[in-house]
């Protein structure tokens, strides 16, 4: 199968262009500058120029293929989260970039779309499990993912299959976990919400296999990640990586402070990802959260 994959220099999308490969397909990736490029061909991916948010664009560079994968995001690392516009580069990727690229794909007659998004859509389950039906809680902090996720509803017809992979929150060698320990080891609180509540995770090198395994699946929503995992217990696993005691939990009030981009990563999300593995046999291989996800990130 060729496939078309925009982020395909992000964190997903470099472990998505491996599953893809290792599966035999042929890749194209979407290239912004030289350097990706280069960096892409070197990775036996065929680079492709065009922009984003230009549709004419993007259908020239998509024409000829059976999918697209929409992986482009630029998620903020760490405290510069926190700063004002920092998200607008993200949620215009989810927004406007998505738009573009469903556009594309129909005028391109590509059969197979499948979008990324997030599961910290979901409202809190406490300790209820959360499938892919459960409620949503969608905060200004969400919309753009969940407008994604309508885009990518609007390419479906008979002859065209959209499937919106939520995924849960990376942990690996990354720069968000690199960031995570690195506040952890400097003896600062890097825990939201409640120790007893669930958090939901996925190791982006499962992440990226889950978008190979996508292709094959019905067209439709699918939650992505390990087992769910108490935050009082990935808390000890960060602990004893940093080797400290405790790395603690972020007072509420400071958490409520930080505003609306921290709180879905605070609710207690016990989120199933049966369906995914039902249909397609996906099962990630780093299935319950331990030391060993952040060994490669640790060691930087």
């Amino acid at each position: 199968m060729k496939v078309f994959v925009t982020g395909a220099t992000g964190v997903l999308g470099n472990f998505a262009v491996k599953a893809l490969l290792a599966d035999g397909h042929e890749v194209i990736g979407l290239a912004r500058c030289d350097e990706n490029a280069r960096a892409l061909a070197a990775a036996g991916v065929t680079p492709a120029s065009a922009h984003l948010f230009d549709v004419h664009g993007l259908t020239s560079a998509i024409d000829g293929c059976n999918a697209v994968c929409n992986l482009a995001t630029h998620v903020p690392v760490g405290m510069t989260a926190l700063r004002p516009g920092a998200w607008r580069v993200n949620d215009r990727l989810r927004t406007e970039g998505s738009k573009a690229v469903a556009a594309a794909a129909t005028a391109a007659g590509v059969r197979r779309l499948v979008q990324e998004s997030v599961s910290f859509m979901y409202a809190d389950g406490g300790e209820g499990w959360i499938s892919e039906d459960g409620p949503l809680s969608v905060t200004r902090a969400v919309e753009p993912a969940a407008v994604a996720e309508a885009n990518a509803a609007s390419f479906e017809c008979r002859s065209r299959q959209p499937v919106v992979l939520r995924f849960g929150q990376f942990v690996g060698d990354d720069p968000t976990t690199r960031w995570t320990l690195g506040r952890a080891k400097a003896g600062h609180p890097v825990g939201l919400g409640a120790a007893a509540s669930w958090g939901h995770v996925v190791h982006p090198e499962d992440a990226g296999a889950a978008v190979a395994a996508a292709l094959e699946a019905p067209g439709g929503v699918y939650n992505v990640g390990a087992a769910p995992v108490r935050r009082g217990e990935m808390m000890q696993v960060i602990a004893q990586a940093v080797e400290r005691d405790d790395v603690g939990f972020v007072p509420p009030l400071l958490v409520k402070l930080a505003g609306e981009r921290v709180e879905p990563l605070t609710r207690s999300h016990r989120v199933s990802s049966a369906k995914l593995h039902e249909a397609t046999g996906w099962k990630p291989i780093r299935e319950v959260f331990d030391q060993s996800w952040l060994t490669a990130a640790a060691t930087r």
